[in-house]
C-alpha cells in the first residue's frame, strides 16, 4: 500500500475513532443536560424550600397583607379554580361561599377544606393574614369583608404571636445555642434552667436577654425589632414550662 494511502487509512481510523467517542459520551449523558437559569443558588434554594413556608412576601411575618397572601399562597389555586377553588374574582362562583358568610369562609381557610389544606398549605401564616386573604378574595368577587388591620395594636400583636414569629426566630437564630445548651444557654425544654432564670419575672429575663449576658450578644445576634426578640423568648419559655 503506498504512503498516502496509509496516511489516509490512518486519518479516517482517528476520525471515526473521535466520532464514536463522541456520540458515547452524547448517549452517557443524555437527560443530563443542565440548565445554567436552573442551577442558580437562588433556584436550587426556592426548590429546596420547606413544605409549609410561605412566600408570600418579604414582610415582617404576621404583617402580609391580603393581596401578598393571596399572590404568595392563593393563588397557585385560586387564579385558576385549581381542584375545585373558586376563581379569582368570579363573582358567581364566588357568590355561594360568600353566602355562607365571613366565619365560615375563615374556619374553612383556617383549618382546610375539600381539597384545600389549613391555611392553604403556608402553616407559617397568621390567622389575620389568612383572614385578610379571605377578604381579598371575597372582596374582589363582590363581598365587603373588612380586612383585619395591618400594623397598630392588632397588627403587633399578630407581629409577635410567639407560635408563630417566636417559632420562627428560634429556629433560625435561638436554636444554635438553645437547643443544645451550650455556652450555658438555658435548653429548650429544660424546665428547671428556666425556672431558675424567671424568678425576677419575663420583663427583667427579656431587658437582659436584649442587652447580651456573657456569651451571648445582644438579642443573641437577632436584628429585628424588640417585639419580635420578645415573641422568641415567649415561645421557648411557653416550650419550657
Amino acid at each position: 500500500m503506498a504512503p498516502g494511502q496509509i496516511v489516509k487509512v490512518l486519518v479516517s481510523i482517528v476520525v471515526f475513532l473521535v466520532v464514536a467517542i463522541w456520540l458515547l459520551a452524547k448517549l452517557a449523558t443524555s437527560g443530563f443536560s443542565v440548565d445554567a437559569e436552573v442551577m442558580t443558588k437562588e433556584a436550587v434554594a426556592a426548590r429546596l424550600k420547606p413544605v409549609g413556608e410561605s412566600k408570600a412576601s418579604d414582610a415582617p411575618p404576621g404583617m402580609r397583607t391580603g393581596e401578598q397572601v393571596y399572590k404568595g399562597i392563593c393563588m397557585s389555586c385560586h387564579a385558576t379554580g385549581l381542584a375545585g377553588s373558586p376563581k379569582f374574582g368570579d363573582a358567581g362562583v364566588w357568590a355561594p361561599h360568600i353566602a355562607k358568610g365571613w366565619d365560615m369562609l375563615v374556619d374553612h381557610a383556617l383549618h382546610g377544606f375539600n381539597a384545600m389544606p389549613a391555611k392553604g398549605g403556608a402553616t407559617d401564616l397568621s390567622d389575620d393574614e389568612v383572614k385578610r386573604a379571605v377578604a381579598y378574595m371575597g372582596n374582589a368577587a363582590g363581598a365587603k369583608f373588612t380586612e383585619p388591620p395591618v400594623g397598630g395594636a392588632a397588627g403587633a400583636a399578630a407581629a409577635a404571636d410567639p407560635a408563630v414569629v417566636g417559632k420562627k426566630i428560634y429556629d433560625s437564630v435561638c436554636m444554635a445555642c438553645h437547643a443544645a445548651g451550650i455556652a450555658g444557654a438555658p435548653k429548650f425544654g429544660d424546665k428547671a434552667a428556666w425556672a431558675a432564670r424567671l424568678k425576677p419575672g419575663m420583663d427583667e429575663v427579656v431587658k437582659i436577654a436584649t442587652k447580651g449576658l456573657n456569651a451571648m450578644p445582644p438579642k443573641g445576634g437577632y436584628t429585628g425589632s424588640d417585639a419580635e426578640f420578645r415573641a422568641a423568648i415567649e415561645y421557648m419559655v411557653n416550650n419550657s414550662k
